[in-house]
Order: structure tokens, then sequence, then C-alpha cells
């Protein structure tokens, strides 16, 4: 656990030193470090749900193959 809240730390932190850096300005720096994982969390959902799905269908393709070898 402790690594995972080091982890989250260290993603916040970065993304609110970029968009300082960038934009500097206090609020969206913090704003933009609350929101960027929050978002990401949502994209990497949704991609391991797509790769989910991509698998069940290579694993169904591949199903007959296997059937047809151990025949």
């Amino acid at each position: 656990m402790l690594k995972t809240i080091t982890f989250a730390v260290m993603h916040f932190s970065i993304a609110f030193a970029l968009a300082y850096l960038i934009t500097g300005s206090v609020v969206i720096g913090g704003l933009l470090a609350v929101l960027e994982p929050m978002v990401n969390t949502v994209g990497y959902v949704i991609h391991e749900k797509v790769w989910k799905r991509i698998e069940r269908r290579r694993a169904g393709q591949e199903a007959p193959e296997a059937v047809a070898i151990a025949a």
C-alpha cells in the first residue's frame, strides 16, 4: 500500500509541476493535478475492457485450431 501511495503522490506532483511550469498558475496546476489522474483512471478501465474483448475474440478464434490439433 505504501508503494501505491508514494506513486500517487509522485503522479500528482509531476502533473502539478508540469501544469504550473506551462501556465504559471497554482490554481490550474492544482486542478490539472487532480483531474488528470481521474480521467486517466477512467481511460484505463475502458482500455482494459477493450483488451479483454480482444483477448476473448482471439481465444475464440484459436479454440477450433486447438481442438483440431488435439484430435
